[in-house]
């Protein structure tokens, strides 16, 4: 008699960035204070903008504020901005973003449905950490061409940021990174001027990429920050962004990057307050300029080291900062939130990295974001190591269901069966436990075997796994990227113009800007 073959069953797929749970459920959630202190820094949030105000370095933006209300503060360019209209402007603000990639299969919506995470990688890194030997070198156009390939291939990646790129002229760096990039992803990418002339090139190069202008507004494949100068002030380049933003349909980040004891307050809540006054009175901004712009909140939070002044974004005070910052944007004031879930003040992918990346990620799930930022970043997100991103693609994963609340009913327990286990009973065989078995997370690159394989295998470890997941997405992604010749060559033409004339731009007198 003939055997039946055997019937396979996989485990079932793995949410990640652009699928949903499965099981759906409520997200866990951690946070520093309660309910009644996260109330108190809301009305405190309000009584900073309203008494003192903020720096508004763009004409525009500032007599956009005044005819809505704004008055005059007590120095130069200071507006204060009355309760009122605060509140007025966050009930406008949308409570939904749609990041699109080139696809609608790589759209990101968000809030997500199920709840969970999306990741994006680390942005501005001046270094590369190269995969092959683990060499350092200035951020070039080869390296953004691998950060693309990596970060296309890992699935809890959402949307990729450009970094700083060396070897071309300095004045439109963030034009020649941007243009490398998004040419090189199918997903979302999130563009990050570095001067006010370069913002319109940028638009037009994102608006090629989408397919058209029209295209752009419909399915916007770039976001665009928005950065305070802590604080308290916002200068021309970052308000016009906003301004650009709205005329485009793209997303705006509002993003504060306040310092304890150098641009802020020298306490966890001082430093978390001020990065989410500025990041209120952006949203204010935006309704104003850019009305029914989505305006996700992000609060990128350090702390400086006072015996060396170097800014930190891992210590114990910058992680609970963070997580504290979110939970009042996220449960006071209802915007989308995006901080930092990845990243560490040590310059390599090593075992301090892992630690301060995964404590920062906990804090900041638990917390409530809807994005975690710095995937692949090191030495506080100044460099860039593919092999780390591939680590931190795994580690999201652990997040997104570290934050997934577990079933505690019955079916969940498997009372019956706990309830009449016999002397000396297993559930290796039990009925629960075969439907079951496949439902945890795999362990991707992270290993788990014992000392005799470990030593069989030379003492390979997550590190060298990562190493070779890089190395083959580079290996694979394709030679010219994902646009078309005839975009390929606009955007060429659109970074050359920048390079010859950004000067003219600055002055008003380009009309492609």
């Amino acid at each position: 008699m003939s055997r039946r073959p055997r019937r396979t069953v996989g485990p079932p797929p793995v949410a990640d960035a652009f699928r949903l749970e499965s099981q759906g459920g409520a997200r866990a959630g951690l946070c520093f204070v309660p309910d009644h202190d996260i109330g108190r820094l809301c009305n405190r949030v309000l009584d900073l903008l309203d008494g003192h105000g903020v720096v508004i370095r763009h004409p525009g933006a500032a007599e956009a504020l005044r005819r809505a209300g704004a008055a005059a503060g007590r120095d130069a360019d200071r507006l204060r901005l009355p309760r009122a209209m605060v509140r007025a402007a966050l009930e406008a603000t949308p409570k939904a973003a749609r990041l699109a990639g080139k696809t609608r299969a790589r759209d990101l919506v968000l809030p997500r449905a199920d709840g969970g995470i999306v990741l994006r990688t680390g942005t501005g890194a001046h270094g590369y950490v190269d995969p092959r030997d683990a060499s350092y070198r200035g951020t070039d156009l080869v390296a953004v061409a691998e950060i693309a390939a990596v970060a296309e291939s890992l699935d809890q990646v959402g949307f990729i940021a450009h970094p700083f790129v060396h070897g071309v002229p300095e004045k439109t760096a963030d034009i020649h990174g941007f243009a490398a990039l998004i040419a090189r992803t199918t997903k979302h990418v999130w563009m990050q001027p570095y001067q006010r002339a370069n913002i319109g090139y940028l638009m037009r190069i994102a608006a090629v990429a989408a397919g058209g202008d029209d295209a752009l507004r419909a399915h916007p494949v770039t976001s665009i920050i928005s950065t305070a100068f802590s604080p308290l002030e916002f200068k021309a380049m970052d308000s016009e962004a906003i301004v650009q933003a709205g005329r485009f349909g793209v997303p705006i980040h509002a993003c504060s990057l306040p310092s304890g004891g150098g641009t802020a307050p020298y306490s966890v809540a001082g430093t978390a307050l001020m990065a989410v006054a500025e990041i209120v009175a952006m949203a204010t901004i935006a309704h104003h300029v850019a009305p029914d712009s989505p305006v996700i909140a992000t609060p990128l939070i350090f702390t400086l080291d006072m015996a060396t002044g170097a800014a930190l974004m891992a210590s114990v005070e910058a992680v609970q900062g963070a997580a504290l910052a979110v939970a009042v944007l996220k449960r006071g004031f209802g915007l989308l939130t995006h901080s930092y879930g990845m990243g560490s003040d040590t310059p390599d992918a090593d075992h301090q990295s892992m630690a301060e990346r995964a404590l920062l990620g906990q804090a900041v799930a638990l917390a409530g974001a809807d994005i975690l930022g710095g995937v692949g970043q090191l030495q506080t997100a100044t460099a860039f190591s593919p092999v780390q991103a591939v680590l931190d693609d795994r580690l999201g994963a652990m997040l997104r269901r570290f934050v997934r609340v577990p079933a505690t009913d019955d079916a969940a327990l498997n009372w019956d069966a706990m309830a009449a286990i016999r002397a000396g009973g297993h559930f290796l065989d039990d009925p629960h436990t075969l439907a079951h078995c496949r439902d945890a997370l795999g362990r991707g690159v992270f290993l788990n075997q014992g000392r005799d394989d470990y030593e069989a295998s030379r003492r390979r470890t997550a590190f060298d796994a990562a190493r070779e997941v890089a190395l083959a997405a580079i290996d694979a992604a394709p030679a010219e990227g994902y646009l078309d010749d005839a975009q390929r060559a606009e955007i060429a033409d659109l970074v050359a113009h920048a390079d010859a004339h950004v000067d003219d731009a600055f002055a008003g007198r380009d009309d492609r800007i």
